[in-house]
């Protein structure tokens, strides 16, 4: 069996998102490149940490991630990702409202729990088999998988940014010891993995 394992990446105040999210700006009102532009603008650099988010069996994500539409589903919507999305392979969409499973170019199918977390993680890893499952985020979701101590491996990727406000990583999680397993610092992004000292 595969870890569970989130990439996540935050400003130095601790924020994977700014505030004021909304569909036209879904990391809020901030400049989106302050959290991601490592990933693209300087991609080579960090290939193996990019190539690395999206390396899982699984996948399970906050409908805030999947997408702006809240409450019942009274539109049509498909991602933020266009018609392939990233993950090639089964994501399971966090919500409250029940929607019928969407497939994707690429091997990508959105599938929608209602029944939590642990069912979510459950599905997750059945699907993935012997593979690793991602907790993409965004923040909240991170956050309810990290207060359940079920996550193995927490890739932070802090950028050189301060938002001041927005959705916060580790709000709501206990006080708990991490092992810092590697640190590497890049142009714009320094990579930092933890794993929950447990026992």
């Amino acid at each position: 069996m595969g870890i569970v394992y989130s990439d996540i990446a935050v400003s130095a105040d601790g924020f994977a998102a700014g505030p004021d999210q909304s569909e036209q700006a879904p990391l809020g009102a901030i400049d989106e490149n302050w959290l991601h532009g490592w990933m693209f603008e300087t991609y080579e650099e960090n290939r193996a940490e990019v190539d690395a988010i999206v390396d899982s069996g699984a996948t399970i994500m906050g409908r805030n991630m999947f997408g702006p539409v809240r409450g019942e589903w009274d539109r049509e919507w498909r991602g933020w990702w266009g018609d392939e999305p990233p993950y090639h392979g089964p994501v399971f969409v966090l919500t409250h409202f029940a929607h019928e499973p969407i497939e994707m170019k690429g091997g990508t199918t959105f599938h929608f729990v209602t029944d939590g977390i642990h069912s979510a993680l459950e599905r997750a890893r059945a699907a993935a088999g012997d593979r690793n499952v991602s907790i993409a985020g965004g923040a909240a979701t991170v956050n309810q998988y990290l207060a359940a101590g079920a996550i193995d491996e927490l890739r932070l990727h802090v950028t050189p940014c301060i938002l001041g406000a927005g959705e916060r990583l580790f709000d709501g999680v206990a006080a708990q010891a991490l092992e810092r397993v590697s640190v590497r610092t890049a142009s714009r992004v320094t990579h930092m993995t933890y794993r929950p000292v447990r026992g």
